[in-house]
């Protein structure tokens, strides 16, 4: 009895140290849970901070990319649809007896006689050609309409300086001018400037070396001081301030132009 009772105290011993283990085990599990948990609700609350300013930052960039838009093109639009206050034509028949009304309106007609024969010896029956050089575009004109128009290159307003100081600057002359000569299949005779540009040495006047076939296109047309309105073989270019002064277009437009204008007629370069 005194052995069996040994015995059973050494069970009950052994159990309550398993029970013992068994508590700290589970103890121990549900602290790294507890952690796991923690890290999880950490990285999750990292990650929605993370977008929460990505959202913010994307809504700042559109609100102001709204703003400009508005600023720049809806107010402008809003203003013009504003009321704005007319002027009010009346017959006055007191207003019209008065002297200083009449010089008024008579210096006012004769200004718009002077301005309608300017405009009408500008703007002959004849044909002529306008070409705007801010945005290289052409326009040719016949019995006052419009009949073509397009993209041409003009000079690209840049300088080459030699050693010597000398230089030259590469723009279209602006003004009026007319056409001094036509010329099919035009040959080019190659000025100082382009072995200069090049780097070669300058060759005499009349050397074989200053001629060159085929870089013209097949039509020229001079406007004086060595000026011309030609084609081009660098068509990529047109639309472009890319030329030493003259005006290149391309080849239907050159090809109309030639056939349209003659000697003589006007060209108004702006």
């Amino acid at each position: 009895m005194k052995n069996k009772k040994i015995i059973d105290d050494s069970t009950q011993a052994e159990n309550e140290k398993n029970t013992a283990a068994n508590n700290t085990a589970n103890i121990k599990n549900i602290n790294m849970a507890d952690n796991t948990l923690s890290q999880k609700t950490g990285a999750r609350k990292l990650l929605f901070s993370f977008f929460h300013s990505v959202f913010i930052i994307i809504c700042s960039i559109l609100v102001i990319f709204i703003l400009i838009i508005f600023i720049l093109y809806v107010v402008p639009v809003l203003m013009e649809f504003s009321p704005q206050q007319k002027t009010e034509i009346t017959n006055n028949k007191e207003l019209m007896k008065d002297p200083l009304y009449k010089k008024q309106i008579s210096l006012l007609t004769k200004d718009v006689q002077r301005l309608s024969l300017k405009f009408n010896a500008y703007t002959s029956g004849q044909s002529y050609i306008v070409i705007n050089t801010t945005e290289n575009r052409f326009f040719l004109y016949t019995n006052k309409k419009l009949v073509r128009e397009g993209f041409c290159s003009s000079g690209s307003y840049t300088m080459l300086q030699t050693a010597g100081n000398k230089k030259w600057i590469f723009k279209t002359p602006k003004g009026k001018y007319w056409i001094h000569g036509k010329t099919t299949n035009p040959v080019w005779k190659r000025p100082d400037w382009s072995f200069v540009e090049e780097g070669s040495p300058i060759p005499p006047k009349d050397d074989f070396s200053r001629y060159e076939y085929g870089v013209l296109g097949d039509y020229a047309l001079a406007l004086g001081d060595g000026y011309l309105i030609h084609g081009t073989i660098y068509k990529r270019f047109l639309g472009m301030p890319v030329t030493h002064g003259c005006v290149r277009l391309n080849d239907d437009d050159l090809k109309v132009i030639f056939n349209t204008l003659n000697i003589g007629s006007k060209v108004y370069i702006f």
